[in-house]
């Protein structure tokens, strides 16, 4: 299973009652090119609590794509613009998947936690 960025500490339950209030899991898009090669990579999964800003958490992959995204040809053009508008409007939001996952486990089990924030450069 994936690590998950930002549930640290939370059982299901307290979980479930943030989501309830507006909480989410998101991943970001980042993209990296070199002239003819450009590589568009997802974050790991980030949760972010009710009334915390996703754009906030998304700076890291803009600002990545930002300055190495443009730099392929063609596809460079393509899919920087794409991946800066999608972490400028939240990320993509993979709430329900993430919870198909994670109801089965129970209230007891434990989360998976991410140690700390992927780097956009960290490989996987």
């Amino acid at each position: 299973m994936a690590k998950i960025v930002g549930i640290e500490g939370l059982s299901m339950a307290q979980l479930q009652q943030e989501l309830s209030q507006g909480g989410k899991f998101v991943v970001f898009s980042w993209v990296v090119s070199v002239l003819v090669m450009t590589f568009k990579r997802p974050s790991a999964i980030h949760y972010i609590r009710p009334g915390e800003s996703a754009v906030a958490k998304a700076l890291p992959y803009i600002a990545i794509s930002a300055t190495c995204g443009w730099w392929g040809i063609p596809f460079g053009f393509i899919f920087t613009p794409w991946s800066i508008i999608e972490n400028l409007t939240g990320g993509k939001d993979v709430t329900a998947q993430m919870m198909s996952v994670l109801a089965p486990a129970g209230a007891g089990a434990p989360m998976p936690v991410a140690a700390a924030p992927a780097s956009p450069l960290t490989p996987r």
